[in-house]
């Protein structure tokens, strides 16, 4: 009589898919959706499970699944990418965004967006402020921001530099500065660029508790710690000391390229209101993160 009650049970899960699932924000949703979101069967979509370029395809597995609930995380996340080929950006960040907002008209639906949406001018960006992206990736994000946030039912989130560990090895911060000191790499990083690092592992969790709550429209999630580039690099190569890490300091001043928003730093004070839990900084995650979690 309990396995029938189980099953039963299990019959009644709202579908929620996740976008994004083998990247590191997308994998943490995937993984920690047992403990923060049991009443969900989650469908995790990797590239290899749908290209969601395929509009077709999205549009037959949406109404053949009919999930009650999507996470969209994927994108073409990498500016120097977008700066190369816009056309392509343009199409993953803000058409896809469109079709599954279009799709996931009267359910809800959670968008990841970034804190390049703004020029870094000021720091300590709210919701409120004004934005102003400086590259094509950015410019992608405000496009489909004001896709998203047309339905009232929908949700964005604005998030920052995310660390932890993902499937391919590369998406963290982290991952990325441990690869460039195994490479023996010299990685020059500027001390006059803030931005609001976070785990990957408590921006899934303010998610979880926001889809919980109902709670819709812009929210940002970010950690409760500003940092230049330099001391974010300076942080995570103190836990690497065995790869002999290699760091040059620079700044905005002698850089010349792409530009760059100087200060992105967010002020979450919005979403904390709504969290059972205080949004920690980074040098506070290191501090309780055990080595194989970094």
């Amino acid at each position: 009589m309990n396995d029938f009650a189980e099953d039963d049970s299990r019959k009644r899960l709202r579908t929620i898919w996740i976008t994004g699932a083998g990247g590191l924000i997308g994998n943490y949703l995937v993984q920690t959706a047992k403990h923060f979101a049991p009443d969900f069967k989650v469908v995790g979509l990797t590239r290899s499970d749908l290209d969601l370029l395929d509009f077709p395809s999205v549009r037959q597995r949406f109404h053949k699944e009919k999930p009650q609930a999507v996470i969209h995380c994927a994108a073409m996340s990498q500016s120097p990418a977008c700066q190369k080929q816009p056309a392509l950006a343009r199409q993953v960040n803000v058409g896809v965004t469109a079709l599954l907002a279009e799709l996931s008209a009267d359910i809800p639906f959670v968008f990841f967006s970034t804190d390049l949406v703004f020029d870094g001018r000021k720091g300590d960006y709210v919701e409120t402020d004004e934005v102003n992206p400086l590259s094509i990736y950015a410019e992608t994000k405000v496009a489909a921001e004001k896709i998203v946030m047309a339905n009232p039912k929908h949700t964005i989130v604005r998030t920052s530099l995310n660390g932890g560990i993902s499937p391919s090895g590369n998406r963290g911060f982290n991952e990325q500065l441990r690869n460039a000191f195994r490479s023996d790499e010299t990685v020059t990083l500027f001390t006059d660029e803030f931005r609001s690092p976070i785990p990957a592992s408590a921006t899934t969790r303010a998610v979880w508790e926001l889809i919980g709550k109902n709670l819709a429209g812009l929210f940002h999630i970010a950690g409760g710690e500003k940092l230049s580039r330099w001391q974010i690099g300076k942080l995570i190569a103190g836990r690497c000391l065995e790869l002999n890490p290699k760091l040059k300091p620079e700044s905005l001043v002698n850089y010349h390229g792409a530009p760059r928003s100087p200060d992105t730093s967010l002020n979450c004070a919005k979403v904390q209101a709504h969290l059972s839990f205080a949004l920690p900084g980074l040098s506070e995650w290191l501090s309780h993160c055990p080595e194989p979690a970094f």
